[in-house]
């Protein structure tokens, strides 16, 4: 899906796995592996903040441009969201949802939103905390409704999916109502951070978007006829 094509299992992958014996201690070193990739992004995402292609940018750091190749349009081949490239499986790598591209992009723009705000949330003079319990509130149902139409993206599921995804895209509009609100610019420290959130939210947005709209593109290719 672009930089940020899916490399999940494909059909039949998870039965595959059934020689596979991990202890909950293997678990959690590869969880912990996992997490380190959110905050890789969010350490390219910091360097390249300012960059107009700071999106397209990360992905090419974090080598999800490799994905891509498995959904070039010039081959005849293009991958649907949520399919592996062919050789993924090589390797021998584990995939769970956690390396999918989109949930990492989620989780770490999210985690940088979410984190400024906690640094100035908890002080009442700073921000009323009716608003900031209210923004929290808000961040929190989007990124679930975003992480549910990821795992609908990993089922195949590309109309759930866009449905998921216009419901994240929804509560968002409500964090950006709340950030906009005169009255809640008039708090120096809100309105500091809202300058600086802006524009993650907007990178979420877009990449949601560019998300939908290859779903969207899955669902009007022609079905092959099958005796073909």
């Amino acid at each position: 899906m672009s930089n940020y094509e899916s490399d999940g299992p494909a059909e039949g992958e998870w039965e595959d796995r059934g020689d596979l014996a991990w202890n909950e201690f293997d678990w959690e070193r590869y969880l912990r592996a996992q997490d380190e990739a959110v905050n890789r992004y969010l350490a390219y995402y910091e360097t390249f903040k300012v960059h107009p292609e700071r999106i397209d940018e990360v992905a090419r750091h974090m080598d999800w441009e490799n994905g891509a190749e498995a959904s070039d349009p010039d081959s005849g081949e293009a991958g649907a969201p949520g399919t592996p490239p062919e050789n993924y499986s090589a390797d021998g790598d584990v995939y769970t949802l956690h390396k999918n591209p989109i949930f990492i992009a989620t989780r770490a723009l999210y985690l940088r939103v979410r984190r400024n705000w906690e640094l100035i949330a908890g002080a009442s003079e700073k921000v009323p905390q009716p608003l900031a319990v209210a923004y929290l509130s808000v961040l929190q149902q989007g990124e679930d409704q975003a992480v549910q139409a990821i795992h609908a993206l990993e089922f195949g599921d590309f109309s759930m999916a866009i449905s998921l995804f216009k419901r994240a895209l929804s509560v968002l509009n409500r964090s950006l109502a709340l950030l906009n609100d005169p009255e809640a610019r008039q708090h120096h420290p809100v309105d500091v951070y809202r300058a600086d959130a802006l524009t993650t939210l907007f990178d979420l947005r877009e990449i949601w978007l560019r998300v939908m709209g290859e779903c969207r593109a899955e669902l009007e290719r022609p079905v092959e006829d099958e005796e073909s």
